[in-house]
Order: C-alpha cells, then structure tokens, then sequence
C-alpha cells in the first residue's frame, strides 16, 4: 500500500550508480521515483523527462533520485547513455519499493509512483500512473507551485 500525504516517509540506504550508499534523511528535500526498469521506453521516457525538468528542482534544492531493482552498474550505464543529472539507486532485494508501497505484488517489479518529500521528511505530494511517465513531472512541478 502506498504512503500517504503527511505521512513519515520511510529512511532508507541504497547504493547509488558508483556504489556509494546514499541515505534518506541525509538528502532532504527530495523526490523520489520508482520505476520499473532501466532502458525500457517507459522508463527512459521518464528518466529524461526528470533530466529535461532538473534544472527546476535544482533551482529549488530539490534531489531526484530514481529507484529501481537493477544493479549499481547497469544503472551507471543508463545515466550515461541519457546523461541524467540525478541520482539512480539500487534496490536489488526490493525491500525499500516495498515499503514505499512501489513493489506490484506477483510479478516483483517496481510499480511507477513518485514521492515528494519535504525537509521534515514528510510526504508532501504522491502521484501513481503506470502508464503516464510524463505526467509524474508534471505533477511534482504543479505541487510545487502551489507551495
């Protein structure tokens, strides 16, 4: 089940494309995107459309970090291959998605859902469409402005 707004967002450890851990709540504010997997064309249409838009959380010290089930080196591939100015983190046992109420039961896979979490660590908007890359950007920006 997915968190809800107002709700803790959950702490957690996950390595990043160069192996390095990164932590929540080191990396507040932030949003945070689950994705289904690295170089599929949902998930690149996604990745880029965060790239195309960072420069709006950047203006706004706003992390991104994707998080998906694939390895820190594949994932260092695919920041390359689309030159993503964010953070890409690996979750390989699934335990974070799960938590974060990302993991579709039977198949394992992260379902497509953002979070954005404030300074106090507080989910402050959620957005959840599948099929709708685009649309998760769009979303977190709107929310955004309306702060």
């Amino acid at each position: 089940m997915a968190l809800k707004v107002g709700q803790k967002a959950p702490s957690f450890q996950l390595k990043n494309s160069e192996n390095v851990l990164v932590s929540l709540p080191e990396n507040l504010p932030c949003i945070v995107y689950f994705y289904p997997k690295d170089f599929t064309p949902g998930c690149t249409e996604e990745a880029c459309s965060f790239r195309d838009q960072h420069h709006i959380f950047k203006g706004l010290n706003i992390h991104v970090f994707g998080i998906s089930k694939d390895s820190p080196a594949t994932h260092k591939r695919f920041r390359a291959k689309h030159d993503l100015p964010f953070e890409l983190l690996s979750d390989p046992s699934g335990n974070v998605c799960k938590v974060y109420g990302a993991l579709m039961p039977i198949v394992n896979i992260p379902k497509r859902i953002t979070y954005l979490i404030d300074s106090k660590q507080q989910v402050a908007a959620i957005y959840s469409d599948l099929f709708g890359a685009r649309k998760h950007i769009e979303h977190m920006i709107a929310q955004l402005k309306t702060e």
